[in-house]
């Protein structure tokens, strides 16, 4: 899992429920125990209350800082009304990334100079942090963030990547809920 994805993987997991609302997939330590088995590049960490706590409250920053990067572009539904101010997202993100040693230059024979971390941090849930926190920071700083959108769909609250320039959704239902909403919204102003 590459660090967009494990940083889009993260945000997910706040969705539209199906019903017009907005689902949590880590409102229980169960769910969150579902996500760390989904995504097996994270390591071991037994999930706890404590540790759901921690994650939602890294979540809660990258998201913010989302919705910053698709500027002048409108953030999530989901973040609309709740972002945390920058600073403060910046600090929970580079808290959670002190379990990040400092950056070391490797270059692999076959492949392109990157930056590589050594984790520092001395337990399982730190190091999940420092992962989570590397993918965000890895990801913002990057040139994908470029691409980055909030899906503008009726009910839709997900970021997504847009691979082409006509791309305004984040899947393909999405586009159909729009269009629907819209030949609603035309027929019932008739």
């Amino acid at each position: 899992m590459g660090y967009w994805d494990l940083s889009l993987s993260l945000v997910s997991t706040i969705r539209h429920d199906g019903d017009g609302g907005v689902a949590d997939d880590l409102d229980t330590v169960e769910g969150l125990a579902d996500w760390l088995a989904a995504a097996p590049d994270l390591g071991v960490a037994p999930a706890t209350e404590d540790l759901r706590l921690r994650v939602t409250e890294l979540r809660a920053a990258v998201r913010s800082l989302f919705a910053r990067a698709v500027r002048p572009l409108e953030p999530s539904r989901a973040d609309a009304h709740n972002l945390i101010d920058v600073e403060a997202a910046l600090a929970r993100l580079n808290a959670a990334a002190s379990g990040l040693g400092p950056p070391t230059l490797q270059w692999p024979p076959d492949g392109a100079p990157r930056l590589s971390y050594q984790l520092t941090a001395t337990t399982a849930e730190g190091r999940l942090l420092a992962t989570l926190a590397e993918a965000a920071t890895r990801f913002l700083a990057g040139p994908d963030v470029t691409r980055l959108r909030a899906c503008p769909a009726p009910r839709c609250v997900r970021y997504f990547l847009q691979d082409d320039p006509r791309q305004a959704w984040c899947k393909p239902s999405c586009g159909n809920r729009a269009r629907v909403a819209r030949h609603y919204q035309r027929h019932r102003n008739m």
